[in-house]
């Protein structure tokens, strides 16, 4: 069975954006009602700024006692986050994720244009599984060769 791409496996796709003058509580409030972990934040000309997700909401507004109203997207939001090519297979992007600790990659086509966003949320177990040995495999060898 040939392994589905991360585009085949996100199940909306309609993109989750916001301008990047919005601020944390209309981010907030727009994730809460697409049910999603993040927003892309991307200016007039549709070029991606950065993503906001709910680890950021959390660390960089919540436990920072900022306010939510008064606070800007732009202002704590990742700036270029990691994308990938829709033609990525799930397993590599979960090692991507694992590795690197995000929990969101946006996904980007060649010509520039946004398709979605891929998440842990989207890989089937077995697609985690592969990953997960991919990373046990890659950890071992590092350390062979010291």
């Amino acid at each position: 069975m040939a392994e589905r791409t991360v585009f085949q496996s996100i199940p909306h796709r309609h993109v989750v954006s916001l301008p990047p003058q919005a601020n944390v509580w209309e981010a907030a409030c727009v994730m809460t009602r697409a049910n999603c972990g993040s927003v892309l934040i991307i200016d007039t000309a549709g070029v991606m700024l950065g993503i906001l997700t709910e680890r950021d909401l959390m660390t960089r507004v919540l436990a920072k006692s900022l306010d939510a109203a008064k606070t800007l997207v732009s202002e704590v939001m990742t700036h270029h986050p990691q994308c990938v090519p829709p033609e990525m297979t799930v397993s590599d992007a979960v090692l991507i994720l694992l590795e690197r600790g995000f929990r969101h990659l946006p996904i980007v086509s060649s010509t520039g244009q946004i398709l979605g966003v891929f998440s842990i949320r989207d890989a089937l177990p077995r697609e985690i599984d592969s990953a997960a040995s991919l990373a046990e495999f890659r950890d071992s060898l590092n350390d062979a060769l010291g």
